[in-house]
């Protein structure tokens, strides 16, 4: 069963644009749209959601 984690920095505003990862499978990790939880996901490796959170940091937008 997969299980889904909202991102800590998402507000209670139903309209507010949030993600939600699953990470528990062994080598993938997984994103949706909050708001769309039955729409498409985005499946990456490990090293690929490594590499897209350090590049999300080293932007330094927090918005």
């Amino acid at each position: 069963m997969v299980q889904w984690r909202k991102s800590s920095y998402s507000q209670d505003d139903p309209q507010s644009m949030c993600i939600e990862i699953s990470t528990n499978a062994i080598d993938t990790a997984l994103i949706r749209d909050s708001k769309n939880p039955q729409g498409p996901r985005l499946a990456l490796t490990r090293s690929e959601f490594t590499d897209l959170i350090q590049a999300i940091k080293a932007d330094g937008d927090t918005t």
